[in-house]
């Protein structure tokens, strides 16, 4: 069965490839390359949130020659211009939204992109699902515990393919890495590490707030936020860092590392976890959320370790990100650019640099679109439940930074022990919307 999963992968990989040299493939060759196929077998997809990932995840699909971006939304009104103007230039005319509920309400989209910000996740995926559309959602796919519980709820009410934008899981050595730990060469794991140094992310200057730009409702972007006045600081991108909205580095980078981890160890949530940082590089910046964060695991049978830093780029074994299985025998380290084992020489022969063979993120949307044609959602590389199970132990570590206290789950009741935990189990919702009932 892995071993089928592996070349189903790869020969995705290598179709989309086929059609046009996997990232780099430009917009005109994306047109041209839906020409032969019938109005019948297209599938319609809209995006909500075409600024960044989510205009990523967009190109992504529109490789896949029998996809049609038929609808875009966002509520910045310049933002929508420019992926206009963008698919003028190929021909392709796509219709466009400031608010996505009017975008659910066309029954001809079959497929809904999320690529708003974290706390637009849940609801967002709830009413796509109700909607009757298939939903591929960015990660974190909430923004809270309680957001992850009800998200994989309305997956199984509804029964709509739902797969989360955690694409390391469809790169090809990411793969190849996890089937050489499977053998069990590396020894007993008693300790895995997981890490982000992200040097290019710089301070962020504090700001006044200032009035809204022209052409976007705030008052959408806000959403399910806390009101308050207009900040560059917290607009688009930099939305991360502010815990309104998201859960900085820990929930940005650590879902997709962490999920490793979860995975090579077949893991379930952790029995206690111990965060401790700070804002150490930039005490004066504009953001909320640690610039540095390290935070301790137990999971019963081995520890997870997790480091972030901003401002920092030389991490564990020299690299700015990664994962490392601390075996017996030797250390599995592994990245988006390869992966080697660092052996005990005495114990096993070490396994050379295995450099990366594909486009994760175009395999992962062909996944996507594959299962959404022959309703198969165990196909799924990373469906809803999966997404909701890193998340919430990344979500854990900020509880525990947030509280200064070391937290302990409890798997009957599905809360903490401590008590002042259980106040950040749930995002709040403000601006009379409120957590979706499924």
């Amino acid at each position: 069965m892995e071993y089928s999963r592996r070349k189903f992968l790869r020969t995705s990989g290598q179709s989309i490839a086929g059609a046009g040299l996997i990232s780099a493939l430009p917009l005109s060759l994306i047109a041209q390359n839906k020409n032969h196929v019938s109005q019948n077998d297209r599938i319609n997809v809209g995006v909500i949130g075409a600024n960044g990932m989510g205009w990523s995840d967009a190109k992504s699909f529109m490789k896949i020659p029998e996809v049609n971006l038929m609808a875009i939304c966002d509520v910045d009104q310049s933002v929508v211009d420019k992926r206009v103007a963008e698919l003028k230039g190929v021909n392709i005319k796509a219709q466009t939204y400031t608010d996505y509920r009017q975008m659910l309400e066309n029954k001809d989209i079959d497929v809904v992109i999320i690529g708003t910000p974290d706390h637009w996740h849940c609801l967002q995926m709830v009413e796509a699902c109700a909607a009757g559309k298939d939903v591929y959602v960015e990660k974190p796919v909430g923004n809270s515990i309680a957001e992850c519980e009800v998200m994989v709820a309305a997956q199984k009410k509804y029964n709509r393919a739902v797969q989360c934008g955690q694409w390391q899981r469809s790169m090809p050595h990411f793969i190849d890495a996890l089937d050489f730990l499977r053998t069990g060469k590396i020894g007993q794991i008693r300790t895995v590490k997981a890490w982000a140094y992200m040097g290019w992310m710089k301070d962020i200057p504090t700001k006044p707030d200032s009035p809204v730009p022209p052409g976007v409702d705030y008052d959408m972007w806000l959403g399910p936020a806390q009101k308050r006045p207009f900040n560059e600081n917290r607009f688009h991108f930099n939305f991360r860092w502010f815990w309104d909205y998201a859960g900085g580095l820990m929930t940005d980078w650590g879902v997709h590392l962490v999920d490793y981890v979860l995975l090579g160890m077949n893991a379930p949530l952790p029995k206690s976890v111990y965060a401790s940082g700070g804002k150490y590089a930039y005490p004066k910046g504009g953001n909320e959320t640690p610039d540095t964060l390290a935070a301790v695991y137990d999971f019963g049978d081995f520890t997870m370790l997790w480091e972030h830093a901003q401002g920092i780029s030389n991490g564990n074994y020299g690299r700015d990100h990664g994962i490392a299985y601390v075996g017996n025998n030797g250390t599995l380290v592994l990245d988006r650019g390869g992966w080697e084992v660092i052996a005990d020489e005495k114990r096993m022969e070490p396994v050379v640099y295995q450099p990366n063979k594909g486009s994760g993120l175009d395999a992962h949307t062909q996944n996507f679109i594959d299962a959404v044609k022959s309703r198969k959602f165990d196909s799924l590389t990373c469906p809803i439940q999966a997404g909701a199970h890193v998340a919430n132990v990344c979500q854990m570590g900020n509880i525990s930074f947030r509280t200064g206290q070391i937290v302990h789950w409890d798997g009957n009741k599905r809360n903490f022990k401590e008590g002042g935990a259980n106040d950040y189990l749930k995002a709040e919702y403000h601006n009379r919307y409120s957590l979706p009932k499924v």
